[in-house]
């Protein structure tokens, strides 16, 4: 029986977690035309290296110094903040009016998202990179001490964890009852979140800090080998690899996919874009510099961010550039697109509101 892998078009027009939606697709509902101008901007004195979420009117942020952030979409104003105690740079998660993430301590925790209370907290032993992702009522991410974790949403408590071979650094997809996560130690993994047994295991011959972007049956993702592999989840076998012929750099960044194209950023400063039936080119961008934020499709755009400062839009069929803004900061955070606005983080701290410019 096939799976069918719920993507993009079955989440709300909102950003709420790491990558858009349960899959990790990177597909915006949202479609963002540029020109753009900045909206707003809000200053976090210590940097982000995490994505923003947008859910319900607010962007939550969370930096470097420890505070996660509440801010309006349409003003940048603070809401509220939330003080965790320990660096974050786990991209917050919005569920069901609760906002979750982990920290350098290697706590997960679970905030109010109107009211920026703590509700509960949750301790391993590792530094926590990885973002959730959420299956009913349970909570999924992966955490330094090698072990990917189910809590209940409702109080925190353990539902099961499954032990890998090294950090888990990328964050859970889930479709059709399974999460998958790439690790540290080189194997894709699928476990069924009903008991957190392992259903998948395929060796990827490679590090991979990147989380793994599922669709039409595939997931899609990159590893510090310098490939880009394609794994059929049914088969549970790898279908194609892709390598650059001459540069040979490590992909951080998580892929984008859709059904005509996956785009995935590399450290050798270019923007791939690969059949995804076969893994085969259809064109390279080059940016300024290396690029560890992933790539953002919405409609038939890409926007994509390098460690220059610059963040672009890309024509998605011929990659094109269609509009550039040079921010001037180190951007590693991957821009969340969602209500009419396009968000990103910087590692100096700013965060930035972008919105359509009025041509008019």
């Amino acid at each position: 029986m096939a799976l069918t892998f719920f993507s993009a078009q079955l989440a709300a027009a909102e950003w709420s977690s790491f990558r858009g939606d349960s899959a990790l697709s990177g597909v915006a509902t949202t479609v963002l035309e540029p020109p753009l101008e900045v909206a707003w901007t809000f200053s976090i004195e210590e940097g982000s290296e995490s994505s923003a979420a947008i859910a319900a009117g607010r962007v939550y942020v969370a930096g470097l110094d420890g505070v996660l952030r509440a801010l309006e979409l349409d003003t940048g104003e603070l809401r509220w903040s939330y003080d965790a105690g320990a660096e974050i740079k786990s991209s917050p998660s919005v569920f069901a009016g609760k906002v979750y993430f982990g920290d350098a301590d290697g706590v997960f925790h679970a905030v109010d998202a109107a009211l920026g209370e703590r509700l509960w907290v949750f301790q391993t032993d590792g530094e926590i990179i990885s973002s959730a992702n959420r299956a009913g009522d349970l909570i999924l991410f992966g955490s330094y001490d090698q072990f990917l974790y189910a809590v209940r949403a409702s109080d925190g408590t353990l539902a099961w964890r499954v032990e890998t071979d090294s950090y888990v650094h990328a964050s859970p997809a889930i479709a059709d009852g399974v999460a998958y996560v790439a690790g540290c130690d080189g194997y894709l993994r699928g476990v069924r979140v009903s008991d957190g047994t392992e259903s998948l295991k395929v060796e990827l011959a490679g590090y991979v800090a990147a989380s793994p972007a599922l669709h039409g049956g595939r997931a899609f993702v990159g590893s510090f080998d310098s490939e880009v592999l394609a794994v059929d989840l049914v088969a549970g076998k790898i279908l194609w690899r892709y390598r650059h012929p001459s540069r040979e750099f490590p992909f951080y960044a998580s892929a984008a996919a859709n059904d005509a194209v996956v785009v995935i950023g590399g450290r050798d400063k270019l923007v791939h874009a690969l059949d995804p039936a076969t893994g085969e080119s259809l064109w390279t961008f080059t940016m300024r510099a290396r690029i560890d934020a992933s790539p953002v499709i919405s409609g038939d755009l890409v926007y994509v961010a390098d460690r220059s400062g610059d963040l672009l839009a890309l024509a998605l069929e011929t990659g094109t550039e269609r509009w550039r803004f040079e921010t001037g900061e180190d951007i590693a955070s991957s821009p969340a697109v969602a209500e009419g606005k396009l968000v990103l983080t910087t590692l100096d701290g700013t965060v930035f509101a972008f919105a359509r410019m009025n041509t008019q």
